[in-house]
This record gives structure tokens, sequence and C-alpha cells, in this order.
């Protein structure tokens, strides 16, 4: 899934992104797993999910601050490097069978919250890798490896390796964190963002890149509706697994089956988003995706059978992860590069906000009314979102200059 024209580098990132990604879909399910094997408590296996939830809302826009502050390359290996020490000493707690409730929120938690530095150093990285015209074919490449070692290596691995060793998983994941920092700094440097510059107080810089984002009109429309369909797409998620057993009918041993069809979808989508961008161009291709995603939505909600509802499934992850490839493509090419951290996790920060929303209404509208009115819903919104990005997504004003006044006089 590596493409040798957009280099070494872009090689070596991506290697360090499946491995990462591997050890992460390792880890996700087995913590659940040990959770469960520590209490039977709901609301502490809950807690423990939540725990990892919350960095990324109460630290984002800080760990875009740092990324923008600090070389990245060297911030995402020593991120790695930490993570590999955090999940090794987990692994070393799960053998000694030394884990208690207050152990696995810790490490949630500190995983979490230093995914958010990485993500956002990530996010800034890699438009000094790879040229403006391949950002598409790369963020579809990083997907693309991504799905595939979690959705079809990882995820699958993860109960049979904890039924063999509970530590197993963890030891896996922290040699998975290690091998990417490794990879990361076999990188070649990258000069820090704008080089020496005056920095200002931390809230100041966060303010900057919010303020940048909010004036570019384009990109600010992105955000918001990527945060609108969001309500939906975590709407539609926290059902899932209800809907498709007592709506579509799938048996429970092919649940598994049924999901793998997104992943399939997904990747599908992240291999052809560069070339989607390259023949209709970004924004144009954003706003045919929405489309494309409220038809696969709608039918759906319509279908009564596991194979047109795998089918339309397939279509709506394959229009999510081509939103999500091409959207970070723009960011990634128009904002500056000393704001590129702040920007990506100010954009990262609106859209999780609404997140939690869809999900808690569709858990309780799932309680009153059934999982049907949450997929017809679901797909109502997305209809919404479609009708208001082709009124204010305009392909010719993609390139509008930032009105905010911060970063420079406009982004080509």
């Amino acid at each position: 899934m590596t493409s040798s024209a957009l280099g070494r580098d872009f090689r070596l990132l991506w290697s360090a992104a499946v491995a990462s990604r591997l050890g992460d879909a390792l880890r996700t399910p087995a913590l659940a797993l040990l959770a469960a094997a520590v209490t039977r408590d709901p609301r502490i296996i809950a807690a423990v999910t939540v725990a990892g939830q919350l960095p990324p809302l109460l630290f984002g826009l800080l760990g875009g601050v740092y990324a923008d502050r600090w070389d990245r390359r060297r911030t995402m290996a020593l991120v790695d490097g930490v993570r590999a020490v955090v999940v090794a000493a987990l692994a070393v707690a799960v053998a000694l069978d030394r884990v208690g409730v207050a152990v696995l929120l810790l490490a949630a938690f500190l995983l979490a919250a230093l995914g958010t530095l990485f993500d956002s150093a990530s996010f800034a990285l890699l438009p000094a890798l790879v040229p403006p015209d391949a950002l598409p074919r790369a963020n579809g490449r990083l997907q693309a490896g991504s799905a595939v070692a979690g959705g079809f290596v990882g995820a699958p691995a993860a109960g049979v390796l904890f039924a063999a060793a509970p530590a197993l998983p963890f030891a896996i994941d922290a040699v998975t964190f290690a091998a990417a920092a490794l990879l990361v700094l076999a990188l070649a440097p990258v000069p820090v963002a704008g080089g020496p510059a005056r920095r200002g107080s931390v809230r100041g810089e966060i303010v900057e890149g919010m303020r940048w984002l909010r004036g570019h009109r384009t990109l600010w429309r992105v955000t918001v509706l990527a945060a609108a369909s969001n309500l939906a797409i975590s709407g539609i998620m926290a059902v899932l697994v209800l809907y498709a057993l007592d709506v579509l009918r799938v048996p429970p041993a092919g649940y598994g089956l049924f999901a793998a069809a997104a992943i399939v979808g997904g990747v599908s989508g992240a291999l052809g988003a560069g070339r989607l961008a390259a023949r209709f161009g970004t924004v144009s291709t954003l706003r045919a995706v929405l489309a494309a995603q409220t038809v696969a939505l709608t039918g759906f909600a319509l279908a009564r059978h596991p194979v047109p509802g795998g089918l339309a499934l397939a279509v709506f992850a394959a229009g999510t992860v081509v939103w999500n490839s091409l959207s970070a493509s723009y960011g990634q090419r128009h904002v500056p590069t000393g704001l590129l951290g702040r920007v990506g996790a100010a954009q990262r920060m609106v859209g999780l906000l609404t997140a939690p929303v869809g999900a808690a209404l569709a858990g309780l509208a799932a309680a009153a009314y059934g999982t049907v009115p949450v997929a017809g819903a679901a797909a109502g919104t997305f209809a919404l979102v479609t009708v208001a990005a082709w009124r204010t997504l305009r392909p010719a004003a993609a390139g509008v200059p930032n009105t905010a006044g911060v970063g420079g006089p406009g982004v080509g």
C-alpha cells in the first residue's frame, strides 16, 4: 500500500503508523477485557473508556501548541518511546497480577494524553515529507495501512492473544511503539516550523490557531460540516451492533464478518482518495462524498437483510475515509507550516465535541423508539449536511485568503 513515488521518508512514516496502529488494535480490546476481568461493575468499566476519551478534549489544543513549538520528528519519537514504557509497565503489572482499577484508569488516561501530542505532530509533519500534490494519496495510504493493520490483523488477534496470556497484547503493543519510535527517528531531520521565533503565551498561541481556522472560510466550513456529520456517525455507531442483530438479522456468529464490510469499504476509499482529488478537485470531491454517504446511509436505514445492509455500510465507510483523507490534505496544504499543529488540533477538537452528543442521543432514542428511527435520523442529518455543503463549499473559492489577520496574507 505504500508507493515508492512518495519517497523514503514517507515509507518510514507509513511503517511507523501501521506498526503503532497494530499495537493499538491489540491493546484497546485487551484493555476492555482486562477491565472486565478486574471488575464486573459497568460504571467502572465505562470509566476506563471515558478515561481514554477525555484527554483529546482536555489537552488537544495544548498538544497543537507544542507540535508547533518543538521538533515534530523528535516529539513523535519521544512520545512513542514514553508510550512504549507505559504499556510495557502495564504488561508487567498484568503478568504479575497486580492490576487494579486505578492502574487501568491511569494507563488509559496517560496513553490518550500522549496521543494528543503525537497526532498533532504527525499531522503537521506529513507536508514536510511529500509534495503538496501528493498529500491526498499519502493520507489515503496512511489510512489504508492503518485500517488493514487494525481491522484485519490487530482486532481479530487481540482476543486470541489475551486468552493465551493476558499480558501478551500489551507486551506486543509496547514493541510496536518502540519500533515506531525508531522508524520516526530514521526520518531525515526537518527544521522546526518557521525556524526560531518569538513565542507568546500558550493561551495566546491557542487563540492564534483558532483564529486562523475561523478566518479561513473554506477550512472552517469543512470543519463545521465534519462536526455535524460526526453527530450522525457516532449515533449510528453507538447502536450498530443492535441494529445489525435486531433489524438486519445478522447472526451473532457473523457479526465480525458484517463489521468487516466497513473495513473493506474504508480501505477502498483510502486507496481511491488521491485519484478522486486529482480528477475532480478536493472540494468538489468532498461535496460529492457527502451526497454518496447520504444515499448509502438511506439504503442502510431501509435495509432489512445483512447483504444490502453490509454493502451500504461499506459505501458509507469508504466515503468517511475519503472525507478524512481529503479534508486533512486540504488543511495540510493551505495552513502555514508554523500553525499546522494548532489548526489541526482545533479541527479535531471541534469534530470531537459532537461525537459524545450523537452517541448519547442515539442511546436515548433507541431505548425509547428502537434503532430504526436512529438510522433514519442519521440519514436525515447527512442529507442536511450535504445540502449545506453544496450551498457553502465553492470549489472556485477554496483558496480564499485567511481573513483573520494571522499567519500571513493568505493561503494559496
